[in-house]
C-alpha cells in the first residue's frame, strides 16, 4: 500500500507515466486544476495546499528515485504539480493568468538558469523539488510584472 501510495503521489496521479512530455502534461492539469478551484479557495487555502505539495512531493520523489534506482526519474512529476501551483498562487484565474503562469513556468523548469540550476544539487527528494519551486517562485514574479506594469 506504500508503495502504490509513493507513486500516486510522485507521479501525478499517473500523469508523469504519459508517453510523452510529462512534465508539461501535469503543469497544463495544475492550470485546469487551479482555473476550477481558485474562486472557491482564498490564497491562504491555496498556499497550504502548495505546502501540502511540497512535502508530499520530498517524502514521495525521495522513495520513488530509491525505488528506482534513478536520481530524479522523469515520471516524477509532483515537482511540476508544486512548481505549478506556486506560480499560480494568489492570482485570479483569468485566461492571460493562466496562460501567462503555465508559459514562464514551462520556460523556467526546463531552461534552469540560475539560481534554478542549483536547485537540482540538493540532496534526495528536496532536489527533485527545489528546482521546480524555484522555477515557480520565477513564473510568479513574471506574471505579477507583467500584470503590474504591461496588462495596465
Amino acid at each position: 500500500m506504500r508503495e502504490g501510495l509513493i507513486r500516486l503521489l510522485a507521479t501525478g496521479g499517473g500523469l508523469g507515466r504519459l508517453p510523452s512530455a510529462p512534465g508539461s502534461w501535469a503543469s497544463f492539469a495544475t492550470v485546469v486544476f487551479f482555473a476550477l478551484t481558485s474562486p472557491y479557495l482564498h490564497v491562504a487555502l491555496q498556499s497550504v495546499f502548495l505546502v501540502v505539495i511540497f512535502f508530499a512531493g520530498i517524502w514521495s520523489a525521495k522513495h520513488y528515485a530509491a525505488q528506482t534506482g534513478i536520481e530524479d526519474p522523469p515520471e516524477v512529476v509532483i515537482d511540476e504539480i508544486a512548481g505549478q501551483w506556486l506560480a499560480l498562487v494568489g492570482f485570479e484565474a483569468t485566461w492571460s493568468n493562466l496562460l501567462l503562469a503555465f508559459f514562464f513556468f514551462r520556460v523556467f523548469d526546463i531552461w534552469k538558469p540560475l539560481p534554478i540550476r542549483l536547485g537540482e544539487k540538493l540532496p534526495e527528494g528536496l532536489g527533485i523539488m527545489v528546482d521546480d519551486i524555484l522555477a515557480g517562485i520565477a513564473a510568479h514574479f513574471a506574471v505579477a510584472f507583467i500584470n503590474r506594469f504591461l496588462l495596465v
